[in-house]
C-alpha cells in the first residue's frame, strides 16, 4: 500500500524504507529528464516536493539513507579535507603530437614495435580530447564506492561525496556488470553553464571565472558537495582503470559499453584504420570544435584492439598505444608592456614579456615566455632563425601572441609595421638581477656549443636560486609539505631571527626544535597562528619519511623531472645504493658510470648533471643534514611474484626474429627486469639473436648467462 501522504510520524521504519526507495528512483527518472534530455515531466513545485518529503523521512529515520539517495547526489556534511586515494592501476597521462608528419610517426610507430607491415590492418579510435578534469570512479558489485582524481598518476584525491552530485554518473550499475569496475573519464562544464555563472556572478557583483576547466576543477575540489552540486557539471567516460572482467575486447567496443551501462560517451568517437582517414575527422572535428558546447583541444588516438595495446605497454608515463593529436595554438595581437628577468632554482635567466591584457582561446593572458636571450633577438636553439633578421623582440612592440598547446603563451612575431621609431633593442643583463653575480653561458666541453641559456654563477648565495629551491623542494611533486608556500618560504628565508630561518631544505625539519628554545614564537607573529603553526608542524613530520623518487626529485637536481627520478628509484631501489653509485661514477667512468648511462631512459646529459650535482660539497653537506632528519624509503618494485627474470638485468642484443626489440624490452619489464643497453659485471642474462657480435663477446668473456629467443621464451614463459 502506498504511504505518499501519510504523516511521516505515522510511517514504520519497513513503510519508510519503502518509500525513500521510491523516491530515490523517482527523483532519478526526473533528474535524468532534466539534466540529460531538458525534458522535464513535472514542474519545479512538484519536483521540490518530491525532495522535501525525501528529506522528511530520512530525518526520521537516519540509519534508512541509501547510497543512491537524491540528498547525497546534492551533498553530504562538508569534509575537513580530501583524503589520498591510491589508484589501483596507475592514470598515466598521454604523449601529445601537434603535425601530420607526428601522428604518420605514431602510427607508424606502433607497426615497427610489433613488427608488421604499415598495412592499414590495425584499427585506431579517434574522439576529441576533453579539455576537464580527469576523474576516476570505481564500483564494486555495481555500486558506486570512491571517486578520485589523477593527483599525480599514483595517488588522487577522494572526491566521492563530490562526484555523486554529478546527475549523468550512475550510482548504481545494471545488472551483471563484472564485480569491479573502474570507469575514467573527464569532469567538465559546458561553455552554456560557464557563460551562465560568469554572468551570475558579474550581477552579484563578485569575480568572474577564467576558463571552464579551472571552474570544473574547481568547483570538484570543494569542501561542500552542496556547491559543486550548483555548478553544473557534466562527465564523459572514455576508459576504465582495474576491471574484474573485461566485457569487450576493443576500445570502441568497451566505450560502447560504458553508454549501455548509463555513462554519457562522445558521439564524435570514431574507429579508423588508414592515417589519411584519423586525420580527416581530425579535421572534421576541428571544424565543429567552435559549436560545441564543450572545450576541447585536440583528438586522441587509441590502438582499438586491447590484445594489441596490451603487447605495446607502456612508456615510463604514457602508453605507447595512444596519443593526443592537440589542436594549433590559438592566436592574437597585443603589446609587449616591459621585459622582466626571472632567475630559477638552477641559475637561469628567463626573460618574461609583460603584456597588455588579452584574451587567448578564452583566457586573459598577461605574461608570455620568452625563452632565452637567442629567441628575443629570433634565434633559435639549433641557431636558425626563427624570425627575419629584423624581428627581434623590443619592449612596446606589437607581437603576435599563441598559447602553445592550448597552454603556454609565447610570442611568435613581431608586428613591425607599428613599431615605434624610438623603440631600442632589448640588452639581456650579462650580471644577476638578484644577487649582481656574474651571468654566463656554458660552452659544452664535448660538443663546443654555447647554451642558450645564460645563468646565474652566484649558487647558493644568490636568494633567487636558493629560494627557488626551496620552493622546488616543499611542492607538490616532491616532498609537498602543506603550509609552505611561496609567501611562507620568502618569508622564512628573510627573516633575521636563528630560530625562524629557513635558508637550506634540512632548516625545514629543524623549525619546530629551535622554535622552542626560542623566546620569539611563531604563532605570534601576524599571519600565522597558534593552529596554523600546529598545522605546519604536523605536515612537516609527516614528511619525515618519504617515497625515494620524490626524495630525488626534490634534490633539484638539472635534468632530472619526475618521470627520471621514479626511472632512478625503480633502478637503485635504496638511496644508499643510488648515492653509491653517485660517488662511484664520479671519474665519468668505470662500472659505476657504465651502469648509469646504460639505464634505459637515462643518457650522458642526465648522467653527467647528477654526478657533477654529487661531486659539489655543499650540495653532499646539505644533503648529509637532509638525510639525519628524513629517511628516503625503499622503493617498490613491480609486483612479479613468480616471475624467473624479477630483479635480474637482461641485454637483448642481434637481430630479433621472433619479436621486436622494443616488444622485448617491454616484455622484460613488466616480469620485473632492468633492460641495459651495455654488458657489464652486474649483467644477468643476455639474450643473443643472429649476427651477435661484441656484447655476446664480452658476455662469455664476463661468465654471463647467453640464450637464444627460443631459450628466453622458454625461461619467462615457464
Amino acid at each position: 500500500m502506498s504511504t505518499e501522504g501519510s504523516a511521516v510520524d505515522t510511517l514504520t521504519i519497513e513503510e519508510v524504507a519503502a518509500e525513500l526507495e521510491r523516491l530515490a528512483k523517482e527523483i532519478a527518472h526526473h533528474d535524468a529528464l532534466y539534466h540529460g534530455k531538458d525534458q522535464p515531466e513535472i514542474s519545479d513545485a512538484d519536483y521540490d516536493a518530491l525532495k522535501r518529503r525525501n528529506d522528511a523521512l530520512e530525518a526520521r529515520f537516519p540509519e534508512l539513507i541509501r547510497d543512491d539517495s537524491p540528498s547525497r547526489r546534492v551533498g553530504a556534511a562538508p569534509s575537513v579535507t580530501f583524503s589520498p586515494v591510491v589508484h589501483a592501476r596507475p592514470m598515466l597521462s598521454l604523449d601529445n603530437t601537434f603535425s601530420q608528419e607526428d601522428v604518420q610517426d605514431f602510427v607508424a610507430g606502433v607497426y615497427r614495435f610489433l613488427g608488421r607491415l604499415p598495412d592499414q590492418s590495425i584499427a585506431f579510435t579517434a574522439e576529441p580530447k576533453i579539455d576537464g578534469l580527469s576523474m576516476s570512479i570505481r564500483y564494486e558489485n555495481g555500486r558506486l564506492m570512491t571517486a578520485a582524481t589523477r593527483g599525480d598518476g599514483t595517488t588522487g584525491e577522494n572526491v566521492t561525496a563530490n562526484i555523486r552530485t554529478i546527475a549523468e554518473i550512475p550510482n548504481q550499475l545494471p545488472k551483471g556488470v563484472p564485480a569491479v569496475v573502474e570507469i575514467r573519464g573527464e569532469v567538465y562544464m559546458a561553455k552554456s553553464d560557464f557563460l551562465a555563472l560568469n554572468r551570475q556572478m558579474e550581477a552579484e557583483g563578485k569575480q568572474t571565472y577564467v576558463n571552464p576547466r579551472n571552474t570544473a576543477a574547481g568547483s570538484l575540489r570543494q569542501l561542500d558537495a552542496k556547491v559543486t552540486a550548483s555548478r553544473k557539471l557534466k562527465f564523459f567516460a572514455y576508459a576504465w582503470g582495474e576491471m574484474s572482467d573485461m566485457p569487450a575486447e576493443t576500445q570502441f567496443a568497451m566505450v560502447q559499453t560504458f553508454k549501455d551501462w548509463g555513462f554519457p560517451v562522445n558521439p564524435l568517437m570514431k574507429r579508423l584504420n588508414s592515417v589519411a582517414d584519423i586525420l580527416a575527422h581530425y579535421d572534421e572535428i576541428g571544424l565543429e570544435r567552435p559549436d560545441l558546447d564543450y572545450d576541447i583541444d585536440g583528438v586522441v588516438y587509441k590502438v582499438d584492439s586491447l590484445e594489441l595495446q596490451a603487447r605495446l605497454g607502456f612508456r615510463s608515463r604514457s602508453p605507447r598505444w595512444a596519443t593526443a593529436h592537440k589542436f594549433p595554438a590559438e592566436q592574437a595581437f597585443t603589446e609587449v608592456e616591459k621585459i622582466e628577468i626571472q632567475v630559477g632554482r638552477t641559475g637561469a635567466l628567463t626573460p618574461v614579456a609583460r603584456l597588455k591584457p588579452i584574451t587567448v582561446g578564452g583566457v586573459v593572458v598577461t605574461n608570455a615566455t620568452l625563452h632565452n636571450e637567442d629567441y628575443i633577438k629570433g634565434i633559435g636553439n639549433s641557431g636558425e632563425r626563427i624570425r627575419p633578421d629584423d624581428h627581434d623582440i623590443r619592449e612596446g612592440d606589437t607581437v603576435i601572441v599563441q598559447r602553445a598547446g592550448d597552454v603556454i603563451p609565447q610570442i611568435l612575431d613581431v608586428v613591425m609595421e607599428k613599431r615605434a621609431a624610438d623603440a631600442g633593442s632589448y640588452e639581456f643583463p650579462k650580471t644577476c638581477p638578484v644577487c649582481g653575480s656574474h651571468a654566463v653561458r656554458e660552452v659544452n666541453e664535448k660538443t663546443g656549443k654555447m647554451d642558450s641559456v645564460r645563468r646565474c654563477t652566484g649558487g647558493f648565495i644568490c636568494r633567487a636560486q636558493a629560494t627557488e629551491h626551496l620552493k622546488h623542494f616543499v611542492s607538490r611533486n616532491a616532498f609537498d609539505i602543506e603550509g609552505l608556500g611561496s609567501k611562507q618560504i620568502d618569508f622564512f628565508f628573510e627573516n633575521e631571527d636563528p630560530s625562524l630561518q629557513i635558508r637550506t631544505a634540512p632548516d625545514i625539519f629543524t623549525l619546530e626544535k629551535r622554535q622552542q628554545q626560542s623566546l620569539t614564537k611563531l604563532e605570534n607573529i601576524d599571519g600565522f597562528g597558534k593552529v596554523s603553526v600546529g598545522k605546519l608542524y604536523a605536515a612537516i613530520n609527516e614528511r619525515r619519511s618519504i617515497a625515494l623518487h620524490r626524495f630525488i626529485y626534490a634534490l633539484g637536481i638539472r635534468h632530472v623531472g619526475e618521470s627520471t627520478a621514479k626511472l632512478l628509484a625503480r633502478s637503485y631501489s635504496t638511496y644508499e645504493a643510488f648515492a653509491t653509485v653517485m660517488k662511484e661514477a664520479a671519474p665519468l667512468s668505470g662500472d659505476a658510470w657504465n651502469d648509469l648511462n646504460a639505464i634505459e631512459g637515462i643518457g650522458e646529459v642526465v648522467a653527467r648533471a647528477m654526478v657533477e650535482f654529487y661531486k659539489e660539497p655543499r650540495n653532499i653537506e646539505v644533503i648529509n643534514r637532509l638525510i639525519d632528519e628524513v629517511t628516503p624509503e625503499e622503493a617498490e618494485q613491480p609486483v612479479t611474484a613468480g616471475s624467473p627474470v624479477a630483479g635480474k638485468t637482461v641485454v637483448f642484443t642481434g637481430s630479433l626474429e621472433k619479436f621486436t626489440r622494443d616488444e622485448a624490452k617491454a616484455r622484460a619489464e613488466s616480469l620485473g627486469a632492468k633492460v641495459a643497453g651495455s654488458v657489464s659485471k652486474k649483467t644477468d642474462i643476455v639474450v643473443a639473436g643472429p649476427g651477435a657480435g661484441s656484447k655476446l663477446d664480452k658476455a662469455r668473456e664476463l661468465g654471463v648467462q647467453t640464450m637464444d629467443e627460443d631459450e628466453w621464451l622458454a625461461l619467462i614463459s615457464g
